[in-house]
C-alpha cells in the first residue's frame, strides 16, 4: 500500500490582521520536520498542498529542511480552512457573548471556537457563511480521493486543522462531533500516517511531532 503524510501547517499568525502567514516559530516547526524526514531517508514522490499562504510557507520550509527535491507537486484547495471568521461573523444578536469570544483571549477564542463549529455542523448559524459544513466535508473528501487515485507511493499533504480533523472523522466513519473535537487537539507542524490504495485508507498515527519531541523544543509544540 502507498504511506500518506498528512501535516498540519507550522504556526500561523494568531491574532493578526493577516493569520495566513507563518510565525517565526512555524517557520523552525516546518523546517525541522523537512530534516526529520530527512533524518529518517523519507523520500516522497508526490506532494499536494493547499492553496493557502501558510500552506505553502509550510511546504517551502519542509522541502529546505528535506533538502532533496519532489518530482510532482500540486494544489487542491480541498485542503483549505474554513474561515473561522466568517463563522463568528454569522453568529446572530442572541449569541452576542460567543461572537465577542472572537477578540478574547486565546483560551476564550477557542472555548468560543468549539461552541461555533458546533453551530455551524447543525446548520444553526443565523448569518451566511462561505460554505456549509456539508460543503467543507464533500471538498476535504474531494482532496482525499484525489490522493487515493493519484500515482504518488509516498505522498506528502500539507493542510490545515479542521480539513485533517474532518478527514480523520470521515476515514474514521465517526461524527462531526468527533471531527470538532479533533480539532482542538492538533498541533502544529504535526502529521497524521496512513497506508492507502484507490479503495482504502487506513489510520496508523495521529498528532505525532517527532521532530519537536526534544526537551529544547518542546515549548515549541503550539496548536494556533
Amino acid at each position: 500500500m502507498a504511506e500518506l503524510y498528512l501535516v498540519r501547517h507550522g504556526q500561523a499568525s494568531f491574532g493578526a490582521e493577516n493569520y495566513d502567514q507563518l510565525s517565526e516559530i512555524g517557520e523552525h516547526q516546518a523546517a525541522w520536520l523537512g530534516e526529520y524526514f530527512a533524518s529518517r531517508d523519507i523520500r516522497f514522490d508526490h506532494v499536494v498542498v493547499g492553496t493557502m499562504r501558510r500552506h505553502q510557507q509550510t511546504l517551502d520550509a519542509i522541502l529546505n529542511g528535506l533538502g532533496r527535491p519532489v518530482a510532482h507537486i500540486e494544489q487542491h484547495a480541498g485542503l483549505n480552512e474554513y474561515s473561522f471568521r466568517a463563522l463568528f461573523d454569522a453568529l446572530g444578536d442572541r449569541h452576542h457573548q460567543l461572537k465577542a469570544s472572537a477578540t478574547g483571549t486565546k483560551r476564550d477564542f477557542y472555548a468560543g471556537l468549539k461552541q461555533v463549529l458546533s453551530l455551524w455542523a447543525e446548520d444553526k448559524l443565523e448569518g451566511p457563511v462561505p460554505e456549509t459544513w456539508n460543503a467543507f466535508q464533500q471538498r476535504v473528501r474531494a482532496a482525499r480521493q484525489a490522493i487515493q487515485q493519484g500515482s504518488g507511493k509516498k505522498v506528502l499533504a500539507v493542510t490545515s486543522g479542521g480539513a485533517m480533523a474532518v478527514m480523520l472523522q470521515q476515514i474514521l466513519r465517526a461524527p462531526a462531533a468527533t471531527a470538532i473535537e479533533l480539532n482542538l487537539q492538533i498541533r502544529n507542524s504535526s502529521f497524521c500516517r496512513f497506508f492507502f490504495n484507490a479503495e482504502a485508507i487506513h489510520l496508523a498515527g495521529f498528532n505525532m511531532d517527532p521532530h519537536l519531541d526534544h526537551p529544547e523544543r518542546r515549548q515549541f509544540q503550539t496548536y494556533a
